[in-house]
């Protein structure tokens, strides 16, 4: 009877069953607990409930509707069999806030219950323990048969007849009120179908409905995106060439920088370079000065004593020359760049062509001059020079493989004469002057396997600085101008 009582519970959900429990919203009441105990049953959810319930009959039920309420965590089918309820099962229909939780309770016999809420909790209760409604539905025996054994003896058959007549119109007055119950249940029963697919349609066509305008609603909303895409791409690009433009301009002067950076420091480590080979050159020269000073001190000392009150003297004369000198070339250059300015052009370009004649000229190797003996020999060079005083930057002496050079720098190219007497000889430039007092210092350099023992350089007499080169003996050299140096070659001894 139990197993078949269970089998029945879902014959009123039949046509729900295919809609599952879903999450609930949050504006719904959500059925999270049924607990049975005995004949009461809890039902536990979110919010007070708002219901409706009615009875059903073969095998006895009571259903439950939950209006705007949904299951969450809750079985379908929960199987109890504690002597008063045989199962309980569960069922949503409706969709959103017209969902309805169905809860259908199966009982073992036909019972009275009190449906009650407290607070988010309906408690449903048997009341009686059902004895009544048992007895109610238990068949009555047959008056005759419990009178045939109950009744005293000697009682007549009239009596028997009248009870079993009487046993037979209760038993066909029960038969028909059974039927009318089952004719009134079945009614009920089809008028809550007929009710429930009538929801279930209306749910459905408001369904569909807000499913095309959310379709619509998709589909502008899918347009307006197309839309705010396409200007985003083509703002996107915009930026993306303004980018790459400035980011070529922006590269194009990081290049400008760079090479001017490079250029810049290429020409400082050049001048760099420069002053450190004069440098050196200067202090190699010293050097070498200073170790044949030291050797030859013994046997020079009266001579290095003339020399050196000769060379006080004379290099107080010439400091004082130079500080006159250094004075009247800044008055003198004040006064020609304030007379020549309107020259300057024209100067500039005479200036460009006599340097092209000077090296042109300079090129040429001046012819080899023999020793004299005893007699002065003079040579002119430099060709046109400009009128500017010159300045004499460097005097040096270089050995090389087959021959030994006397060098001197000046700021441009000056005319110059070579004078020799004996061996001595002398290398004269005309309008120019000595600034740094170290180039007037002599070079010693007969340690060196050369015709040339000693150069030194002076100022001479009027607005001429002398560099006088002594030589071992008399030989031939060659002498040449390249702008703002002259170089004298003068071959080994013995060559």
């Amino acid at each position: 009877m139990k197993a078949f009582a269970v089998s029945l519970l879902g014959w009123v959900l039949v046509p729900l069953v295919a809609l599952a429990q879903q999450s609930a919203p949050a504006d719904l009441n959500t059925i999270t607990r049924i607990s049975v105990n005995g004949g009461t049953v809890e039902i536990t959810g979110s919010k007070k409930p708002d219901f409706n319930s009615f009875t059903m009959t073969d095998p006895p039920r009571l259903v439950l509707d939950v209006s705007g309420a949904v299951f969450q965590g809750v079985d379908e089918e929960q199987p109890v069999g504690n002597g008063t309820v045989t199962g309980i099962r569960t069922a949503t229909y409706g969709t959103e806030s017209a969902s309805i939780a169905r809860i259908l309770i199966g009982y073992e016999r036909e019972v009275e219950t009190d449906i009650q809420s407290s607070g988010n909790t309906l408690v449903v209760k048997v009341l009686g323990g059902g004895g009544a409604a048992v007895a109610a539905n238990t068949p009555a025996q047959p008056q005759g048969t419990a009178a045939a054994g109950n009744a005293p003896t000697g009682a007549n058959a009239q009596d028997a007849a009248r009870a079993a007549a009487s046993d037979r119109e209760a038993q066909e007055k029960a038969a028909r009120a059974a039927a009318d119950a089952a004719r009134a249940d079945r009614e009920a029963q089809e008028k809550a179908a007929a009710e429930a697919a009538a929801r279930a349609k209306a749910d459905a066509d408001t369904e569909r409905q807000k499913q095309e305008e959310a379709r619509l609603a998709s589909q502008r909303q899918d347009a307006e995106r197309r839309a705010s895409e396409e200007a985003a791409v083509a703002e996107r690009k915009r930026q993306e060439e303004d980018a790459r433009v400035a980011a070529k301009r922006a590269e194009d002067e990081r290049r400008a920088t760079e090479q001017a950076a490079a250029e810049a420091k290429r020409q400082q480590q050049e001048q760099a370079q420069a002053s450190a080979k004069n440098t050196q050159e200067q202090q190699r020269a010293a050097a070498q000065a200073a170790a044949e000073e030291k050797r030859a001190a013994a046997q020079a000392a009266a001579e290095e004593k003339r020399a050196a009150a000769q060379a006080a003297a004379e290099a107080k004369r010439q400091q004082q020359e130079q500080a006159q000198a250094s004075a009247q070339a800044r008055r003198e250059e004040q006064q020609q760049a304030r007379v020549a300015a309107a020259e300057a052009k024209r100067q500039q370009a005479q200036e460009a062509r006599e340097r092209r004649q000077e090296r042109t000229v300079a090129s040429r190797a001046t012819p080899s001059r023999a020793p004299s003996q005893g007699s002065a020999a003079r040579a002119r060079g430099g060709g046109q020079t400009s009128s500017r005083r010159k300045t004499m930057t460097l005097v040096g002496f270089q050995q090389q493989p087959d021959s030994s050079r006397v060098f001197v720098r000046t700021n441009e190219a000056v005319a110059y004469n070579v004078s020799e007497s004996g061996n001595q000889v002398v290398l004269e430039l005309e309008n120019t002057r000595v600034v740094e007092s170290n180039n007037t210092l002599p070079l010693d350099t007969h340690f060196f396997p050369s015709a040339v023992t000693r150069v030194e350089a002076f100022a001479g007499a009027g607005n001429t600085v002398r560099v006088v080169i002594q030589l071992r003996q008399g030989v031939r050299y060659q002498t040449r101008q390249d702008g703002g140096l002259i170089t004298l070659d003068f071959p080994r001894p013995g060559r």
